[in-house]
């Protein structure tokens, strides 16, 4: 069986939904398990920590915690999830949990694979581009809580640990599997712990996925899992009944360009768009309630969408008051979710991955069966939740800030009927 960790919500759902793409019954897991999950039906087990942004040591004790976990549900390989765009911090946490498992697992030479083509990541030459631009030239330049601002994945990396780090070009790539193998029993013989493997299309993934096929370790983004095949024909649950119409909600409370595109192109197309006032948050999330539920006594066939508003100060989170502001918001998107949820709503797009993350935790998900994938990454997925009424059944696509078209927040809900 295949265990991952996820250093986010959203990451561990496209991870878990490119799993279940290629044949994969999958398993997605939220938080340390408590003992060993069970995966007795199951050809891959995700874990989704909330670690990307936490204290180091934080993100590493969670990060053991999950691998005992996994181990002892009979996991024989280990993935290690970071996003497509490396988001770290300069002190971690990417490097400092792949270290904790290659040791654990005392793993050879072990790829560092972020790209996912689908999604316009790509590496090459050690670079990382996000479409047609380095990584410090994107959007992610400027990101609030992981700004990237050096596109060299060889040189972050290597910035977060006191393990040698060294390219597999593209070139090498191309040679195929045989090659690539080669390439990492030399670096392997030269005592490098990491070798960051170029990859620009997802036949580049097919071919380090092969070479790679018996290693104890692998790390990378979701894109990987795309050259993998399980043993399943699918692995995907299908939509319960009830959840294929209804009333729907989208709250999206991130701060990336996609997201943002993403809102203009709703509201651009008709959809209600109610922005959170990020100063009184309090006031802000009873009124948008009741303007939510307003729309959708006046047409049931509307979408309500939540977002902040845009602020030149909204999630600073690289000072004291900006990274309390971001809590504060995570705190009233997981306080709306459970309310939607006692109203009755049964359907929820969720744009980001703390925004995410803060709503699983609200609403008391604990594990999620993973649908058909609706885009590169993304998925519908089902869980059981308590609610005023009792335990209700629900849907959430959980989307990572920076992925999915511009017509997301209206085509997801397409692919759910």
């Amino acid at each position: 069986m295949l265990g991952a960790i996820a250093d986010d919500v959203t990451g561990a759902v496209d991870l878990a939904a490119n799993l279940v793409s290629r044949g994969f019954r999958t398993r997605l897991r939220f938080g340390v398990p408590a003992g060993a999950p069970d995966a007795t039906d199951a050809d891959a087990l995700v874990i989704a920590l909330k670690t990307r942004t936490a204290p180091v040591a934080e993100a590493v004790a969670e990060s053991a915690a999950s691998l005992d976990a996994l181990l002892a549900a009979g996991a024989d390989r280990i993935y290690v999830k970071y996003c497509s765009t490396f988001d770290s911090t300069p002190l971690g946490n990417i490097g400092p949990v792949c270290d904790l498992v290659v040791e654990r697992l005392a793993a050879t030479t072990t790829v560092v694979v972020p790209s996912f083509p689908d999604t316009g990541r790509t590496l090459y030459l050690g670079h990382l581009f996000v479409g047609d631009v380095p990584l410090h030239e994107s959007s992610l330049a400027g990101h609030p809580l992981t700004p990237m601002t050096d596109s060299n994945i060889v040189r972050v990396l290597q910035r977060q640990t006191t393990s040698s780090v060294e390219p597999i070009p593209l070139a090498t790539v191309r040679r195929g599997a045989a090659a690539v193998r080669d390439a990492l029993a030399e670096l392997s013989a030269r005592g490098v712990r990491y070798a960051v493997v170029d990859a620009i299309d997802d036949g580049d993934l097919g071919i380090i996925a092969e070479a790679t096929a018996e290693a104890s370790v692998v790390t990378g983004g979701s894109g990987l899992a795309l050259g993998m095949t399980g043993p399943a024909g699918s692995g995907a649950m299908p939509a319960p009944e009830g959840l294929r119409s209804g009333p729907g909600i989208v709250l999206a409370g991130s701060a990336s360009a996609a997201t943002r595109a993403q809102l203009a192109y709703a509201a651009e197309s008709g959809l209600p768009v109610h922005r959170l006032d990020v100063d009184e948050l309090d006031a802000s999330v009873e009124r948008a309630f009741e303007w939510a539920i307003g729309c959708l006594a006046r047409d049931p066939g509307a979408t309500p969408v939540i977002a902040p508003e845009e602020t030149a100060t909204r999630v600073d989170a690289t000072t004291g008051t900006g990274s309390a502001r971001a809590v504060a918001l995570e705190a009233a998107f997981g306080e709306l979710a459970r309310r939607f949820a006692d109203a009755g709503i049964r359907r929820f797009v969720v744009a980001g991955g703390e925004t995410s993350g803060a709503v699983v935790r609200a609403l008391g998900v604990g594990e999620l069966a993973v649908g058909e994938p609706i885009g590169p990454g993304l998925a519908w997925t089902f869980a059981t939740t308590g609610t005023a009424g009792g335990p209700a059944t629900i849907a959430l696509a959980l989307k990572s800030g920076n992925f999915g078209r511009e017509d997301f927040f209206l085509d997801a809900w397409r692919r759910l009927a």
